[in-house]
């Protein structure tokens, strides 16, 4: 399901899904294509997207696109 289904299926509110096509631009991941779990009551969005795991993310409708920040390991740690 592309994401502009899911907003209007569910307009500005949060929704749990699972990430299926996504492409990287300017070390951001741009989502365009998920399997929607269902919505998530606004006090539950925080609780719901600390607990997900591989692939499933929260996000909220009123957002035009998904992205997410792709962070990258700088430099080495020391070992003493």
């Amino acid at each position: 399901m592309k994401w502009e289904e899911v907003q209007n299926i569910y307009p500005d509110q949060f929704v749990k899904f699972e990430i299926l096509h996504s492409f990287e631009e300017d070390n951001n991941e741009i989502i365009d294509e998920v399997a929607l779990i269902g919505p998530v009551k606004d006090e539950d969005a925080t609780k719901e997207l600390l607990n997900s795991r591989n692939r499933t993310l929260v996000y909220h409708t009123s957002k035009k696109r998904v992205i997410v920040k792709i962070r990258k390991n700088i430099g080495l740690r020391r070992f003493m």
